[in-house]
């Protein structure tokens, strides 16, 4: 009798140390779990933030300016198969004056074609500067901004009041413009890709976590059954 009642007590006691070990690690894989979703939830809003940023950069900056580059760059060789001069080569000749046909077409793209674009160039750069990476100009924006705001005023004094000028910028265009301009658009498009590589990996990551952690919990409280049984 006395044995029985022994016996019944241990398996009593067993059963309740199993649920108390149970119950320790299931509490310490779901505090864990909380823990991970809570760091990815973290590094996704942040990984979201640096996104999004990237995107307004190229969407509202970086990628129309490099849609006006492309096109400036297009319709300047067609300037230059229209004078018939060779890809390359300048408008202006060393004397710098323009025989009246040339002049007559050169003050046409000025107008409908050069400068309009400029002006769009320089209102994106005036806008959006919270925009620019960094958050400077670098020196070729600069070149740019007195290529065309010397060119613009003595170009808008002819029209107005008939003051001739040279017809052209005093400052030459500046080759380092463009090429900085979409060499940071490519730079924003791979960093943008992998950005979002990134908030893939993060969630993928945090999943083969869980799954461990869930696995290794339920094997260890199925042995610590097995073992109160046992």
């Amino acid at each position: 009798m006395k044995t029985a009642i022994l016996v019944a007590a241990i398996t009593g006691a067993v059963a309740v140390a199993g649920w108390f070990v149970n119950g320790i690690l299931s509490g310490r894989a779901n505090r864990r779990q909380a823990m991970l979703k809570d760091q990815l939830d973290r590094r996704q809003a942040l990984l979201g933030e640096q996104i999004a940023h990237v995107q307004r950069q190229l969407a509202e900056l970086y990628g129309p300016l490099a849609f006006l580059l492309h096109e400036g760059e297009a319709t300047f060789q067609d300037l230059l198969y229209t004078l018939g001069r060779r890809p390359g080569q300048y408008i202006f000749p060393a004397h710098g004056q323009l025989p009246d046909e040339e002049l007559k077409v050169w003050l046409f793209w000025v107008d409908n074609d050069l400068m309009p674009r400029n002006s769009a160039i320089q209102k994106l750069l005036s806008a959006k500067t919270h925009l620019l990476v960094d958050g400077d100009l670098p020196a070729s924006y600069l070149a740019f901004l007195n290529h065309f705001n010397s060119w613009r005023v003595s170009h808008e004094r002819w029209k107005q009041e008939g003051v001739p000028y040279s017809w052209h910028s005093k400052v030459n265009w500046p080759k380092a413009f463009r090429e900085e301009v979409l060499a940071t658009f490519r730079t924003l498009m791979q960093q943008h890709a992998r950005l979002l590589s990134e908030v893939s990996v993060a969630a993928t990551s945090l999943g083969c976590q869980l799954s461990g952690d869930v696995y290794g919990t339920e094997a260890t409280i199925a042995g610590s059954s097995r073992r109160q049984h046992s």
